[in-house]
């Protein structure tokens, strides 16, 4: 019993991180969407907004702590060979799938955010390609990683208490 409240608990919290590192990022494009942009076909130029970067920050900040927590807390579900693979349960299998699954949407939600808090860390008006929703698209990643984390520290656990 103890356990099962513990990973309810590990659930709330990577979902809460995750869904406020989400918010953030929708709420950093929101600020940079406020400035003024003068744009000729392709090449775009604009302020940069300082609270666009803080915000852009915090969420990707936020991300990898929730992946980090999950990560942690879910234990290892490896599977080193094929044929551990094929003797592995579905559990296993399946918390396999989805470490590597969280990992790329860590890896997607985490440049975009950084990327696009990135571009407002400048002080001065830049120039350059359209790069459009970097930080929506970041915030939006964030999302899709709270369900495959969450997912992913279910299955391990699961799998974890299997008997063997």
């Amino acid at each position: 019993m103890a356990k099962m409240v513990a990973a309810v608990i590990v659930c709330v919290l990577v979902l809460a991180l995750d869904i406020t590192a989400g918010i953030l990022g929708l709420q950093a494009q929101a600020a940079q969407n406020k400035t003024k942009k003068v744009t000729v076909l392709f090449i775009q130029c604009e302020k940069p907004v300082y609270k666009a970067y803080q915000l852009g920050l915090a969420a990707a900040v936020l991300l990898v702590v929730a992946h980090a927590v999950a990560n942690f807390l879910g234990g290892c579900a490896c599977i080193c060979s094929q044929v551990e693979f094929i003797r592995a349960s579905i559990n296993r299998k399946l918390a396999a799938t989805l470490i590597v699954l969280s990992w790329i949407a860590l890896i997607v939600g985490f440049s975009l955010l950084l990327a696009g808090a990135m571009s407002n860390s400048k002080s001065k008006t830049s120039c350059g390609f359209v790069h459009g929703k970097t930080l929506a698209l970041g915030g939006i990643m964030c999302f899709v990683h709270a369900g495959i984390t969450i997912a992913y520290y279910v299955t391990a656990t699961a799998a974890a208490h299997e008997i063997r």
